[in-house]
């Protein structure tokens, strides 16, 4: 692992500066910080009766690590981190296993958790050797269909074990990096955050800001539209080991198996996947997050929120002209990075504390309501007729849970 004094460390040590990118430090009101200090474990059904004194030896020196590329990157928020790989060792491996769940299904190897953990060790080090000296090939994932709330299928990706424990590996590294970088209202899929967490900002912002007008976006096929060339730029910004690029265009290679035959294409990154959802945010965090920052201090001539959980994102504004701005010059900016808004699932309504009365003045009815994270939100009041934002579970998610429910009886 990492020893002797930080400066003379050349795992950690950045030479080049990054390109130019506004710094992260801005928050939306209401919205607390809640990146840990610390990464945290994901909980693995099946596995708490593994816990030895050489697990326990393995997190501290893995925590450790990650502890000081995080200081790093937030002490150096314009250099690139060149010496990366060696940091997917054995230890890191072995946690990053650790974290997969024991009963998940298998890729296209057919390998399961407990076939590979019953030899554990020799297969870690083989894995360790391979990945080093760039032996390491990923293999195509697997694709399978989970049916929606609205009665369609989604396809998800699923990687062969080796590749979800190296997907992993690498993940914990970059998110040490990127959580030092991400935005305060960027919510999904990161450690110490949640999808509650994203609709508390949301709610907190409408009441604490003069928010009339709800921008309700939805950008069509993120995962699937995702360009490749794009995405490798923004994580050079950060990532200047070319090794650790390597690993992570060979995944987005590899390609998806259905019915027995491989296709390979040029954009998108497999929804399912271990290393997706960061690759989605960093994605996101340099075509969306730091321009919508930057337009909210320097366009907006009122109060201005925003909440984003992965590819779902609502803003708030106190002015329509506002919001129409922004929703303009959005579907320009996401159209230079490949990505476009959903027609249907895009739109801008009337909603805050004042929608109500200056509906009911333009003989209008009741305020319209949003969906965001499976729930329905509703302008309401409270018993002593104040402005009270109700939450209900939108009704195709109860219909699906009632029918799982079912089901299972």
């Amino acid at each position: 692992m990492m020893n002797g004094p930080e400066k003379s460390d050349p795992a950690i040590v950045a030479t080049k500066p990054t390109n130019k990118a506004e710094p992260s430090a801005e928050r939306s009101v209401g919205e607390p910080y809640a990146a840990e200090s610390v990464e945290q474990r994901a909980g693995t059904k099946g596995n708490a009766g593994q816990q030895s004194t050489r697990r326990t030896q393995c997190r501290e020196s893995v925590s450790q690590a990650l502890e000081r590329i995080r200081k790093v990157a937030r002490e150096r928020k314009k250099e690139r981190f060149t010496a990366l790989l060696h940091h997917i060792n054995i230890d890191l491996l072995e946690e990053a296993f650790y974290e997969l769940k024991a009963n998940a299904a298998p890729g296209v190897d057919r390998l399961t958790w407990k076939d590979y953990q019953a030899n554990l060790g020799c297969n870690l080090e083989d894995l360790h050797g391979r990945v080093q000296r760039g032996a390491y090939r990923a293999l195509p994932s697997r694709r399978v269909y989970i049916p929606k709330p609205d009665g369609r299928q989604r396809p998800l990706a699923v990687a062969a074990l080796e590749d979800k424990i190296v997907q992993r590996a690498v993940a914990a590294l970059l998110n040490a990096i990127y959580e030092e970088d991400f935005l305060g209202f960027s919510y999904g899929f990161r450690p110490g955050r949640g999808a509650h967490d994203a609709m508390d900002a949301l709610c907190v912002g409408i009441h604490s800001k003069k928010v009339s007008y709800i921008l309700d976006a939805d950008i069509r096929s993120f995962f699937d539209e995702i360009s490749w060339e794009w995405l490798v730029r923004f994580l050079e910004h950060r990532i200047g080991d070319r090794r650790i690029i390597r690993l992570i265009q060979k995944w987005l290679r590899a390609g998806i198996l259905e019915d027995g035959v491989v296709s390979v294409s040029d954009k998108g990154t497999g929804q399912g996947s271990v290393i997706s959802p960061l690759l989605a945010n960093v994605y996101l965090h340099f075509a969306l997050d730091l321009w919508a920052a930057r337009w909210r201090r320097r366009e907006a001539t009122g109060d201005m929120i925003i909440v984003r959980y992965a590819d779902d994102f609502i803003i708030g504004f106190q002015h329509e002209s506002d919001a129409r701005r922004f929703l303009d010059e959005m579907r320009k900016r996401l159209g230079e990075f490949a990505l476009s808004l959903h027609p249907e699932k895009t739109r801008l309504i009337e909603f805050g504390r004042f929608a109500a009365k200056r509906r009911k003045r333009r003989g209008l009815g009741k305020p319209e309501t949003f969906d965001f994270l499976g729930f329905s939100f509703i302008c309401g009041k409270t018993r002593s007729d104040k402005f009270q934002i109700k939450r209900k579970t939108r009704r195709d998610r109860m219909r699906a849970k009632l029918r799982e429910i079912k089901e299972a009886m």
